[in-house]
């Protein structure tokens, strides 16, 4: 599948050192969501590529991952599923540790969230280590579903999380090397 350049969008990506800890250059996608050309143009592009799979539910994780995950299972007429921190849903969870560049987490997701067999796409907004996404594939394996990809605005490439996502269909609109 031909896809456009979109390195133009790198633009509205700011960079800000040492948040949320010392020595971690953090991807602040705040911009680029609050220019309606190129957050729509995001938005296209995931949706676009990963049309062809036909996803009956989009996994967004918290929190920027609901933004972009959102409007993308819209545009894709598959349903939304939030995929948040420990203790922030209100129904039965199923949930699994991970482990960030910066600490440790848990994702959580309603049980009812997905039914076997479903395709799910996960979209966030930053690949760094890999290790929120592939916590979120667990996620999606535990509840029966079957992984149709990943889509994330930003990869920091040299960080190395496509390798732990070696197999999946990872699409990246943006990569830092």
């Amino acid at each position: 599948m031909a896809t456009a350049d979109l390195r133009w969008l790198s633009k509205y990506i700011r960079d800000i050192p040492d948040f949320p800890a010392a020595g971690v250059i953090y991807k602040d996608i705040t911009p680029l969501l609050a220019e309606p050309v190129a957050f729509g143009a995001a938005v296209e592009a995931l949706s676009d590529y990963f049309a062809p799979e036909a996803p009956s539910k989009v996994f967004g994780l918290e929190a920027r991952g609901f933004i972009v995950g959102a409007p993308v299972a819209y545009r894709l007429g598959a349903g939304f599923v939030p995929v948040r921190k420990k203790g922030k849903l209100p129904h039965t969870v199923k949930g699994t540790e991970y482990q960030l560049e910066y600490g440790f987490e848990r994702l959580e997701v309603h049980t009812d969230g997905v039914e076997q067999g479903e395709s799910v796409l996960v979209i966030d907004d930053v690949l760094a280590t890999g290790g929120t996404a592939v916590a979120a594939i667990d996620l999606v394996e535990l509840l029966g579903g079957t992984l149709v990809g990943v889509g994330v605005l930003v990869e920091l490439s040299y960080l190395k999380g496509r390798e732990r996502l070696a197999g999946r269909d990872v699409r990246s609109l943006m990569r830092f090397e």
